[in-house]
């Protein structure tokens, strides 16, 4: 087993081995629970760990959880002048669906 990263929270954790099973790789959480011992223990001791179970699908798992981790945030204007940035799909002064 190899230790891939440390999430920043459960849920990004759960979801981040979610995708890597997705993609046939097998993956869990450490630290689960941890985070109740926050302030008993340093802070980044009780954050969750993703970790691979096969060391073969080390590089793969890696590059999954980067491509996850930075993913392009689309940028366009509305119609109305407004910026909407992010994954929003309408903008949110006027309604408008992104063109």
């Amino acid at each position: 087993m190899r230790r891939l990263a440390q999430a920043p929270n459960i849920a990004i954790a759960a979801l981040w081995v979610e995708a890597l099973r997705q993609a046939g790789i097998e993956a869990s959480v450490q630290r689960y629970f941890l985070g109740a011992a926050a302030g008993e223990l340093p802070p980044d001791q009780c954050l969750p760990e993703i970790w691979v179970s096969d060391d073969r699908q080390e590089l793969a798992a890696r590059s999954l959880l980067h491509d996850l981790s930075h993913v392009p945030q689309r940028r366009w204007t509305c119609l109305c002048g407004e910026l909407v940035e992010g994954g929003f799909e309408q903008c949110w002064s006027c309604g408008r669906l992104m063109p």
